[in-house]
């Protein structure tokens, strides 16, 4: 879940409606269903590309890959244990991230926002979207110790980040 503000003018389009119409019907307003979901879910959302794109696999991708892997059957126990792991662990995060971004939403639906009341809340979803990222990294650099370097090179070209 990366937020990046639209470029100066894009607050309009052209029928007079701002590309936000819509969205207030959204039960927490900062997130999509989607987005939702997938932090239910503790899918990864590319919070993990700088591991991902610069040779750290993840347990889930490098498990989708395993037989074109070779993976041992000790690798494949191991990895498999990274996976649930990490499910568990980014699932309970991404509901901490779901509850700081409803908090926030309150306190402007309650009109009760403050700048006290918004640094605080905002901080804490912040926090919960780094602890949240800091998890999904954690059991790339995890996984990449189970590999060995020959699967990591692999991995790459299988998953097209690397040209044979």
């Amino acid at each position: 879940m990366m937020l990046i503000a639209a470029p100066a003018g894009a607050q309009m389009r052209h029928d007079g409606h701002s590309p936000y119409a819509g969205l207030e019907k959204r039960a927490i307003k900062a997130l999509s269903d989607e987005q939702i979901a997938d932090l239910r879910a503790g899918r990864g959302m590319m919070l993990a590309l700088p591991a991902e794109l610069n040779g750290y696999p993840g347990p889930k991708h490098v498990l989708e890959l395993a037989d074109r892997l070779d993976l041992t059957a000790d690798q494949r126990v191991r990895v498999t244990r990274l996976e649930r792991e990490m499910s568990a662990e980014t699932q309970a995060l991404g509901a901490e991230v779901i509850a700081a971004e409803v908090a926030l939403d309150r306190l402007f639906a309650g009109r009760t926002a403050t700048a006290e009341t918004v640094a605080q809340a905002t901080a804490t979803a912040a926090n919960a979207q780094g602890t949240l990222r800091a998890a999904h990294l954690k059991y790339h650099l995890a996984t990449v110790e189970v590999l060995t370097p020959a699967q990591v090179t692999a991995y790459s070209r299988l998953r097209g980040y690397v040209r044979s």
